[in-house]
């Protein structure tokens, strides 16, 4: 398939600035992909959908407070540091985005906090805007990643045109976030409250829980009209045995297996047995899926309004059906549906 196929006029006003003030009553758009069928609910409405023995399969992926702001040696010009992942943790070793990054060259001197309690040399130049940066930090790891902590913001999405806000760092979070390292949510899984996953279980579905870290790799804009020259980056996955049990179990009762998010489906779809089963993994993946594709473990998912273009709208298609999802889309922008991280849920089935 070509990019040109995936665009879409999607209305400024439709990408949600703020979340829904409930996380389970924001709207859920639901797709039968054999019926054909669209219908209009609200998020705590997917309890319909689900019985015991299904299983949901969650990214307990925790978001870290990756963006900091510091200022250049000598001349004092503010500059954004992105930071996207540890190299080297002894070493202090990031990979970062800065911006603006014309005025970042290697041996640059950047400072953080009030009285400069942090400061990194730019060691190497990695893309147009990346770096590798050394942070310069004598105390212990743990104090490290505390004054990181400290000084960082919440990453919320550029497209999000507000400031900051304190509930921005609970929101910007699933409940079950676990394990720090992305610099994204996974935010199908917003959509989640404590008490929803409550009645979901106490309605016999399983929870298989995988780690998946979401980098920007993402939300890439794809270059290239041939899909198949477009090259994903790799994040880091872990799978663990008691998540293929859960997920396999359903599967073999033929069951409703649900990726919960993109990132589910691209961290399962990487570890496929020859039967047809989730493997237990623990490594990287680059798995970038578009139509035409074949899934293996999940039968129906759980995502969010993607962006026109954007490699999480080629998946959906893909799982979806072309026809079927660009339709759906079209009504969703006619309903006036919210986009984007903080906007509102599509279930397909």
């Amino acid at each position: 398939m070509k990019l040109s196929q995936f665009k879409f006029t999607l209305p400024r006003e439709l990408v949600a600035d703020y979340p829904a003030k409930n996380r389970d009553e924001s709207r859920l758009m639901v797709i039968d992909r054999k019926t054909g069928t669209i219908e209009h609910k609200v998020f705590k409405d997917i309890l319909d959908y689900f019985d015991d023995g299904d299983a949901m399969i969650l990214n307990d992926t925790k978001v870290f407070p990756a963006r900091l702001y510091g200022n250049k040696e000598k001349t004092g010009a503010k500059i954004e540091v992105f930071l996207l992942r540890e190299l080297n943790r002894e070493s202090r070793l990031w990979d970062v985005l800065v911006d603006p990054a014309r005025k970042i060259r290697i041996g640059n001197k950047l400072y953080f906090g009030e009285n400069d309690s942090l400061v990194a040399e730019v060691i190497d130049n990695t893309t147009s805007r990346g770096r590798t940066l050394r942070f310069l930090f004598d105390g212990p790891y743990e104090e490290f990643k505390k004054t990181i902590e400290e000084l960082g913001n919440t990453p919320i999405p550029k497209y999000i045109r507000r400031p900051l806000q304190a509930d921005d760092a609970e929101r910007y979070q699933t409940v079950y976030a676990r394990v720090e390292g992305a610099v994204a949510a996974p935010t199908a899984g917003l959509h989640f409250s404590r008490e929803l996953l409550k009645r979901l279980e106490l309605k016999g579905v399983g929870f298989g829980m995988l780690t998946l870290h979401v980098g920007l790799g993402s939300f890439r804009p794809v270059e290239v009209e041939d899909l198949t020259k477009h090259k994903m980056e790799s994040e880091q996955v872990e799978i663990p045995q008691s998540c293929a049990d859960v997920v396999n179990a359903a599967k073999l009762r033929k069951k409703r297996v649900c990726a919960v998010g993109t990132t589910c489906v691209r961290a399962v779809e990487t570890s496929v047995s020859t039967e047809g089963l989730l493997k237990p993994y623990n490594g990287w993946t680059n798995r970038f899926i578009f139509p035409p594709y074949d899934f293996q473990i999940p039968n129906c998912m759980i995502t969010n309004f993607h962006a026109p273009e954007s490699t999480l709208l080629m998946m959906i298609t893909a799982f979806g059906g072309y026809d079927l999802i660009m339709k759906a889309y079209k009504e969703a922008v006619k309903e006036k549906y919210r986009f984007l991280s903080y906007g509102d849920a599509m279930l397909i089935l």
